[in-house]
């Protein structure tokens, strides 16, 4: 039996070394790929598998378009078909620069009309949610008081 083990063991060992150097790097890379391609945005400038270049307009599910050249022809294409981002989107550079503390602190922040709006409008969501929440909230407080007054 342990004739067998000596057998097996460079065979294993092989296996092993397979794993670490060839299977497990191309796993890493592949995640990484999806996760770039799972996070583009309008704005990123971006390098398709077939070599063009070109600007992100609009993001769908599946799908993108991009508009290429001076001529601004409009492409839809996959998301698969995505290579690399030449280019990150304005919007999306920033908000790394914040989530990693590069920009400065007492830098006035530059904001423009729409984002502002966008903003708001998502403040105003969030607080209109809350309100709700505490309307149900006191309702059901409302409903508890009665029910004990009846009893």
């Amino acid at each position: 039996m342990s004739q067998t083990a000596m057998q097996l063991l460079p065979l294993v060992a092989l296996v092993a070394i397979m794993y670490f150097l060839m299977i497990r790097p191309q796993r890493k890379k592949d995640k990484q790929i999806n996760e770039m391609r799972n996070n583009l945005m309008v704005g990123d400038e971006i390098v398709t598998i077939g070599g063009i270049y070109g600007k992100i307009v609009k993001t769908k599910d599946d799908t993108i378009v991009i508009q290429t050249g001076a001529d601004r022809v409009r492409l839809e294409m996959a998301r698969w078909s995505v290579s690399s981002v030449v280019k990150d989107a304005p919007r999306k550079a920033a908000a790394r620069a914040e989530a990693e503390d590069v920009r400065e602190e007492d830098a006035p922040a530059k904001k423009s009309i729409k984002r502002l709006r966008k903003e708001t409008a998502a403040e105003a969501e969030e607080v209109k949610e809350e309100v709700k929440e505490a309307a149900a909230d006191v309702q059901e407080t409302v409903e508890d008081l009665t029910e004990e007054l009846d009893d």
